[in-house]
């Protein structure tokens, strides 16, 4: 019987592991392509063979979506299965009748298919949206389960860019081990960064079998941190997920995030304080109406800012996490709300200065505010990214900790550093279910 012929659509995470969990080592399918989108600059690359297995001695191309229509209609594919971890159900849906227009079947997998099973006890911090805050939940819950002597090592949703062989198993201890890797993109820098500065030892990379058993070895708990807002790789005991209280609806309206919802034990209402309470109310309400067992606890993101005297009166440049303000669709994040509560003269708008790939940026995302995108997905885009800044004319640069670009920018102006981290609400519930989860569990 021939194989069926397949391709997996996705950015470089979840379809890599849908691969190598469910169709490595399946003699029913030929994957034909991964097709990229959403991540720019990723094409011509090959998943390898070292990788994908003994069917695949020559690995496996990379394309952009461009070409999917001709993968189809000329190569034969079949089948078209979405891994994605951040879409609007509207644009989900968008891609799904291209497919269907072009002749292949549109396939999803089952979370439950995917998902490995840790000798450990492991939690699962997921979220709606990319930019909900969710590395913010992270960093909490190692805080709490250290304060009572448990050691949680955190395992991070993939950012599979570049050299995927020497990424295929990542691990970071601290900031050097961060620093002084240089395969890493301007995104995971900043990622991971944050994480080991928080205390959290951290693993990610490609095979994630392998990275879980590796995880396993020190951890007393594993936590899966979801990346922008994936379903959990590692079969939880317990499903944290995080909704955004600024943006009702997507809790209900977004494609993995209404998943992660249904899977839910807890759903952390965050950045409470920046909504109005009807905004908080309708998301509880959505959450009830799809997941009543759920638990729903309210907290907030407090702000710190290293520097406020170089805000105030000042002319800043805000630069802001990539993703959050790419296809997470946010205009500004913390960085554009910390110049603002600080009293910036202005923020100077960095769209008239924009260099190379910056500049294509802000025609694919044109919701984009005043605001630097904190991109780098390769030496060009980030040789652009840091010549954007330098030529845009401001007093100092307010950046959020999460880009990983302190060093670069403070060679260029000024920086005013902003973090964040999770205040919950009176009682402290998150605290109490997840110091109850490790007695139950531990």
């Amino acid at each position: 019987m021939a194989r069926k012929k397949m391709a997996i659509l996705g950015a470089g995470g979840r379809d890599f592991h849908n691969f190598n969990t469910l169709f490595r080592d399946n003699p029913d399918y030929e994957v034909i392509a991964f097709v990229f989108t959403q991540i720019p600059r990723q094409a011509g690359r090959r998943y390898p063979p070292e990788l994908a297995g003994g069917m695949y001695p020559e690995g496996i191309p990379i394309v952009d979506i461009s070409e999917l229509k001709d993968l189809v209609q000329y190569h034969g594919v079949e089948e078209v299965l979405l891994a994605f971890s951040d879409l609007t159900y509207q644009k989900a849906m968008e891609m799904e009748s291209a497919i269907l227009s072009y002749g292949a079947h549109v396939q999803l997998a089952s979370p439950s298919k995917t998902m490995l099973v840790s000798s450990k006890p492991v939690v699962a911090i997921c979220g709606v949206r990319t930019g909900v805050g969710k590395s913010t939940v992270t960093r909490y819950a190692v805080r709490v389960l250290s304060e009572i002597g448990v050691k949680a090592v955190v395992i991070r949703h993939p950012m599979a860019y570049g050299d995927l062989l020497a990424k295929n198993v990542l691990h970071f201890k601290t900031p050097a081990d961060v620093l002084g890797n240089d395969s890493l993109t301007i995104e995971e820098r900043g990622e991971y960064l944050t994480l080991v500065e928080s205390g959290a030892e951290t693993y990610a990379g490609v095979d994630y079998a392998r990275v879980l058993e590796r995880a396993e070895r020190t951890a007393d708990v594993v936590i899966w941190d979801g990346g922008n807002n994936d379903v959990s790789f590692i079969r939880p005991d317990l499903y944290v997920t995080v909704a955004d209280a600024t943006r009702p609806g997507e809790e209900v309206g977004s494609y993995p995030g209404e998943l992660n919802v249904l899977l839910a034990n807890v759903v952390v209402i965050n950045k409470s304080r920046a909504a109005s309470r009807a905004n908080a109310k309708k998301i509880a309400d959505n959450i009830s109406s799809i997941n009543p067992a759920a638990r729903v606890v309210r907290a907030s993101m407090s702000l710190e800012v290293d520097k406020p005297s170089l805000i105030k009166g000042r002319r800043v440049l805000v630069v802001e996490d990539g993703p959050t303000v790419t296809h997470g669709g946010r205009p500004y994040s913390a960085a554009y709300m910390a110049a603002k509560r600080f009293s910036a003269k202005s923020m100077v708008d960095p769209r008239r200065y924009a260099q190379g790939s910056i500049k294509d940026l802000y025609r694919s995302y044109p919701w984009m505010g005043r605001v630097l995108p904190a991109v780098g997905y390769d030496e060009q885009q980030t040789k652009d990214l840091v010549e954007t800044a330098r030529i845009v004319p401001c007093d100092s640069i307010v950046y959020d900790i999460i880009t990983g670009l302190g060093d670069r920018l403070s060679e260029i102006k000024p920086v005013v550093r902003v973090s964040y981290h999770l205040e919950e609400e009176k009682g402290e519930p998150l605290k109490s279910l997840l110091r109850a989860f490790y007695r139950s569990h531990g």
